[in-house]
């Protein structure tokens, strides 16, 4: 396995080919309309919240980002080449445990709800799904209307 740490300095410049290696999953699924490029580590690296990832160097990350006193997921990513050996796992439950360090009751997030690797992956480590969203995570899921156009979204929550 991949030790998950906070990231470093050294880090952030490969989180952004992580994101485009593990978003092209996605993109041959539902297609590519409408996807942005991937954000840099270091914009990461500058938002409230907080970065882990996973080997050294990196094969995957979570980003975190805590706002109004919430902490929401907002990206999870691990190179393709690496997938299906627990290291998603591992980056989920070390961002439940640090949000729930740092004072938060749930991690939210966002995601594809019929992607197998999306809503039914986080259903099997403890997320449900947030009908009714409100607060932070209705703003994430109106920010990310735009990605509805590829296929239906979900909010969860767990925790």
């Amino acid at each position: 396995m991949h030790a998950v740490r906070f990231a470093e300095e050294a880090d952030l410049p490969l989180l952004a080919g992580i994101e485009d290696e593990g978003d092209q999953l996605v993109v041959d699924l539902i297609g590519p309309s409408g996807f942005e490029a991937p954000s840099t580590g270091q914009w990461r690296d500058a938002q409230p919240g907080f970065l882990l990832v996973a080997g050294r160097p990196p094969v995957g990350f979570a980003h975190v980002l805590e706002e109004d006193g919430s902490a929401h997921l907002e990206q999870l990513v691990v190179r393709p080449a690496e997938q299906r050996r627990g290291v998603g796992r591992e980056l989920v439950e070390a961002a439940c445990e640090e949000a729930l360090r740092r004072g938060h009751s749930r991690l939210t997030l966002t995601t594809y709800r019929d992607v197998s690797f999306n809503r039914p992956w986080y259903e099997r480590l403890g997320f449900t799904v947030v009908d009714q969203p409100t607060g932070v995570l209705a703003r994430h899921v109106e920010a990310e209307r735009k990605y509805a156009v590829h296929a239906a979204r979900v909010a969860m929550a767990r925790g």
